[in-house]
Parts: C-alpha cells; structure tokens; sequence
C-alpha cells in the first residue's frame, strides 16, 4: 500500500473485546460457541503453521517482481494441499483453484511483495537481506490466504462454486495487479476481496466501509525555464498557488491532496549565478477518478499560467504511460454487505468497525475497476506486542494472532459468496 499521512484516529476498543471467539451479547456476556470455520483457523497447528508461513517470508523479503523464492514457497504449499494453480501470472504471480471448476467464481487476493526498507526490529525473524523489509505486512497477507486454501480445500466438498486465490506480485511499485489482470487473473471471476493488516484496528477485529476506501495516487513533474532570477520567482509562486487548488476550489469535505514533495534549481553554489530552469513535483490522492482527472487539470493550468506571468516557459508531466498512477479503491454496495454480514458473524458485532477513508493508495483499486470488489481490514494492534507502528515504518511488527481471523474471514467470505449466489 502508498501511505499517506497517518491518521491518529485509531479504533482500539477494551482489550478483554479484542478476541473473535469472545463474543459479547447486549448483556455483556460471552459464549464459548465459535464458528467451524473459526475454529479450523486457531486448531491442529493451523495458527503455527501460519505463523512459521509469515516468518519465512518475513526473514527473505523480495521487492517488486523479485518474489521469486516467496512464489516458490506458495508453490509449494498448494502442492502440499492438492491444490491446482496456474504460474507464472505477471512473472511471479500464481492463480490458484478450489472448489467445482465451475460458476460462480469469486476471487481472494494476497500481495507478496516487500519494501525497500531496513528493519530495524530486532527479533529472530528479522530480515536478511539488506535493505529490504516487509513493512507493510504482506507476508501476513499471503499466510493468511494459504490459511484459508487450507481451510477451503477441506471444506471442498461445501462450495457451491470455485474460489480462485490470487498470489500478486509487485503491489507497491510497478502495479502488479494491472499486470495480474492482463494475464488473465480475473477469467469468469465475477467478485473479489482483499484484505490488509490495519495497526488502527484492534487485533481481533475487522472493518472495512462501504464506497471511497483508499484514495486514487498520482505524480507530477513540472520543469520551468526562463532567463536570470525569474525562473526561481516563477517556480515558487506556482508552489504557492498549487496550495490554492484544494484550499480554495475543493469540497472541504470531499479530502484531496496535491503537495509539493521536491524542488530542484540544479545549482548548489553560492556565487550568485542564477539558474536557467527549475524542477519540482509532488503527489496527487483523490477519492474519485473526476477529482483526480480534475486536479491534474488544474495543475497543468496553474503551473503553465503563472510560468507566463514571469515570462518563463513551461512542461508538465503525470507520468500517464508508466506505473505511477492508482485509481482510487471503492467497494461495492451489494459486495460489501455480504462482506460485512460474514465478518459480522464471524468476529461479532462489537469486533467489526466501520472505518474512516485513507489517504494511501492500494493497486487492488485496478481489481475493482474490472469486477464488483470489496477491501477490508483485519486489526493487528497490540500494544502489549509493539504492534502499533503505521506501514512503511523500519519498527512495524505484527500481531500473528491476527492470522488465523485473517485467514478465517477470507474462507468465510468466498464460501458465503458461492452458497448465497
């Protein structure tokens, strides 16, 4: 995922509500009651299992395209599972199959690719490979998608349809699920899910919101050129007034960014020579493909306008034939409603929360422009554990308690989804 500032807003309820199988009534009191597929996840070494999947590909973390030893560990589960998959998708990618082979389908995803980052956990499973760190819990993602294959595969003979698991590569940069569709990852699948660790939620909980979920992630370039001291008076005025296009021209309750992150006059001397063009750019999140197609607009026009005012020329670019670009993540309204009623019974009601938009951007967003789609989160904050660090930090940690809910709501999900078609 492409973080974006973090919120301070977190969901945490009391510690003794954030375990799925102690279920609150209106009453406040617990059953003992859990629900098969539940009990599957934390029973017969599933959990450690999971935990030994996740730590694995956490001390070997590969970045974009490279998940080549991450694919062949996932490989190599499935085949452990009798479970068909087709490989290579998208070079590291893998498509796997359970169920009838037949309609409907419904696709689960999981994204294997790490970040390049140095952890700075010190901890038994820490990364060996430096530089390079699975900040952002993607190896939990694919533990828990192989907890649910193994799950699904048991319970083969209850689907009324197929599941198809999809192992994608390359999430972060180079936008792997763009990659995954064009090599066919979404033959006949007619929903799909995905899900993300949250250290905002609670371990143990889930959430997720209906409509706008992430925001759409672009980039910008501009170049400026002029003669003397203009060109540097031309660039900063047009920084200044980029500020102006969310502040004065959006919906304040429609949140947009557009933010300057560098600025380049090519000079680092002090002898008074003044420099010939200048550089800068930034990012641009939107919850909606108008707003985003709207703000670069109104960049590329603020940015030529006032180069001319100081007499100065103009080039920008949004880089719209590479892979920087993600359109915003919006979950369906029928597709999110199955999802929340099996998450819901899953976890109970107290366990479940209904999440605020974010800023970060998710090529699952790609998924969800081609079939009805919903992403949810699966909460992994511990305090006790240290597991409150925000993705893409060198200190995250997750809470491996976490995997079996995570794997639990995936199995829950898919087979919902065929038996309720």
């Amino acid at each position: 995922m492409r973080m974006a500032r973090p919120s301070s807003r977190n969901y945490s309820n009391n510690h003794s509500n954030f375990w799925p199988w102690r279920r609150t009534t209106t009453t406040g009191s617990t059953t003992s009651e859990l629900s098969e597929i539940m009990s599957m996840a934390r029973k017969g070494g599933m959990a450690e299992w999971m935990s030994c999947v996740r730590r694995k590909i956490h001390a070997n973390p590969e970045l974009a395209f490279q998940e080549h030893e991450t694919s062949r560990l996932v490989r190599h589960e499935l085949d452990r599972l009798h479970i068909p998959y087709r490989y290579p998708l998208a070079q590291t990618g893998i498509r796997a199959l359970i169920g009838t082979g037949k309609s409907p389908f419904v696709a689960l995803r999981a994204d294997m690719d790490a970040l390049p980052i140095q952890e700075a956990v010190e901890w038994e499973h820490k990364s060996k490979n430096a530089g390079k760190m699975h900040a952002c819990g993607h190896d939990a993602h694919v533990a828990m998608l192989l907890g649910a294959a193994r799950i699904l595969k048991a319970r083969e003979a209850n689907l009324k349809g197929t599941v198809i698991l999809l192992f994608q590569p390359a999430e972060e940069a180079g936008n792997g699920a763009k990659r995954m569709i064009e090599d066919g990852a979404l033959q006949d699948v007619e929903a799909i899910f995905g899900l993300h660790v949250s250290h905002l939620l609670p371990t143990g909980s889930i959430g997720s919101r209906t409509g706008a979920t992430l925001a759409g992630c672009g980039f910008f370039k501009a170049v400026i050129q002029g003669a003397g001291g203009n060109v540097v008076l031309a660039a900063s005025a047009t920084v200044i007034s980029l500020q102006g296009i969310v502040s004065r021209e959006s919906d304040p309750l429609d949140s947009q960014v557009v933010s300057v992150t560098f600025f380049k006059s090519g000079r680092d001397d002090l002898d008074g020579g003044a420099p010939l063009q200048v550089e800068f750019g930034g990012t641009v999140r939107a919850f909606s493909r108008k707003n985003f197609q709207r703000l670069f607009k109104r960049i590329e026009e603020v940015i030529l306008a006032q180069s001319k005012v100081y007499r100065c020329s103009a080039t920008v670019d949004f880089f719209g034939n590479s892979d920087a670009i993600y359109p915003p993540v919006v979950n369906n309204d029928e597709i999110y409603k199955h999802m929340k009623k099996a998450a819901v019974d899953l976890v109970g009601t107290t366990n479940f929360h209904d999440v605020q938009p974010l800023m970060g951007a998710e090529d699952f967003a790609f998924y969800s422009e081609v079939v009805p789609a919903t992403f949810f989160y699966i909460g992994i904050r511990n305090e006790t554990l240290g597991s409150v660090h925000t993705a893409h930090s060198p200190q995250f940690i997750v809470d491996e308690n976490a995997l079996p809910v995570g794997a639990a709501a995936h199995a829950t999900i898919a087979e919902r989804y065929l038996n309720e078609r």
